[in-house]
């Protein structure tokens, strides 16, 4: 897609934005009325959510707008985006050494402290148990499809054929939709609770494929509206790598979790 504005230089030089501050400060208003939530139970402590998805909307509505619209990003402000991405999939593995602490009770199943990552009383969940589940995982670990697919949708947007990027696009969402269920079955049959213990680590892959399912979404509409071309596509380019990101972290939750612990 061509630009409508030409710029003299390669710089990231915008226009001031009021969204960063006005989310910052809704974020720590959300994490305050969650907190109250927790302990009061009241409903309405959430209203302050919306308020943060409508700032979330404004801001990527402007950036949309720079990147299409204005020919704000260059080649350079490419370059910095890509690091930035790099930066923030580091960030999140970073986060993920959580882990650590759940593998140092298995490594040392001697030490005194052995219960608090599972009491004797409960019992692994086995992923073969449940028919969805060991279908889903099976599928997962034989085809790869989750790991492959945005290479083959990439090569459609490569070639220009965008209307068989939507209709693969669109698959991909589905499978990965089906995801929610198979956390959802999974969590419904625990022996345990699991907050309390140090399986709470595993909900992390479930907060990260929400936030890879609020980008693969805003994509896929960008990608409706034409916002992307065959060399002007870093939102779906930072898009595929957090996809490939998440799919590694599960692969190495299912080692871990339902394949170590048996």
């Amino acid at each position: 897609m061509s630009m409508s504005v030409t710029h003299n230089h390669p710089f990231h030089l915008v226009s001031v934005s009021p969204w960063p501050i006005i989310i910052s400060f809704n974020l720590m208003n959300n994490l305050i009325m969650v907190i109250s939530w927790f302990h009061k139970m009241n409903y309405f402590t959430l209203l302050t959510i919306p308020g943060t998805l409508l700032c979330m909307y404004q801001w990527w509505r402007d950036v949309t707008r720079e990147a299409t619209l204005q020919g704000c990003h260059t080649p350079l402000v490419y370059n910095g985006m890509r690091m930035g991405m790099i930066l923030f999939i580091v960030s999140e593995i970073l986060i993920f050494f959580l882990f650590c602490s759940l593998f140092s009770f298995i490594i040392i199943p001697g030490n005194s402290n052995w219960t608090i990552m599972t009491p004797f009383s409960d019992h692994p969940f086995s992923s073969l148990s449940h028919p969805f589940i060991k279908y889903h995982h099976l599928s997962f670990l034989s085809t790869n499809c989750h790991m492959i697919s945005p290479c083959y949708i990439k090569y459609y947007l490569y070639s220009k054929n965008y209307q068989t990027f939507n209709n693969n696009f669109i698959s991909n969402l589905f499978f990965s939709i089906t995801t929610y269920w198979m956390y959802w079955s999974t969590f419904h049959n625990l022996s345990f609770c699991l907050w309390v213990k140090i399986f709470c680590s595993y909900s992390l892959p479930w907060i990260t494929r929400n936030y890879r399912n609020y980008i693969s979404f805003f994509t896929f509409y960008r990608m409706n509206l034409l916002h992307f071309s065959s060399i002007h596509h870093f939102g779906f380019e930072a898009a595929a790598w957090y996809w490939h990101f998440v799919d590694v972290v599960w692969l190495f939750l299912y080692v871990s979790i339902y394949w170590w612990s048996f």
